[in-house]
């Protein structure tokens, strides 16, 4: 078990878990398929990178202040990422400014091994965010 992490592209809120509850395996293609929605695009994939899933988690308490509870997991809560957010990421990739955060699952920092994906990882974002796509982040451990 870790810490594994994705971002992706979507049409809409919770598209990502409605296309795999409907989704079936296919056993001539071994692969999953869902015929009643489209697969979200998955950007880019992290694994084991707590300081940036610790940004993520704050930016979701900030955008939740109403709705999150103090002592919630941020484990499987979709984040919608909007360019400002994206903006902000890529400054605090560069700056070195991702918090420390720590987790059972989690492993040690990786922000310099991270450091070009996650750069790769804003390009990409704000390339489907200007082509009109929404872009979310997800976890699990």
């Amino acid at each position: 078990m870790g810490l594994d992490m994705y971002a992706y592209t979507a049409s809409r809120d919770g598209q990502y878990d409605d296309w795999w509850s409907g989704a079936e395996l296919d056993p001539e293609s071994n692969e999953f398929e869902n015929s009643k929605l489209s697969k979200p695009v998955e950007i880019s994939y992290w694994r084991k990178h707590p300081n940036l899933h610790g940004w993520m988690e704050q930016l979701w308490r900030k955008k939740n202040l109403d709705t999150a509870s103090r002592d919630q997991s941020f484990n499987g809560i979709e984040l919608e990422l909007t360019r400002e957010d994206i903006d902000l990421l890529e400054h605090h990739v560069v700056m070195g400014f991702l918090p420390e955060t720590n987790g059972f699952f989690f492993g040690n920092s990786a922000d310099e091994y991270y450091k070009e994906h996650d750069l790769e990882f804003v390009k990409r974002a704000r390339a489907d965010l200007f082509l009109g796509l929404r872009v979310f982040y997800n976890s699990s451990w």
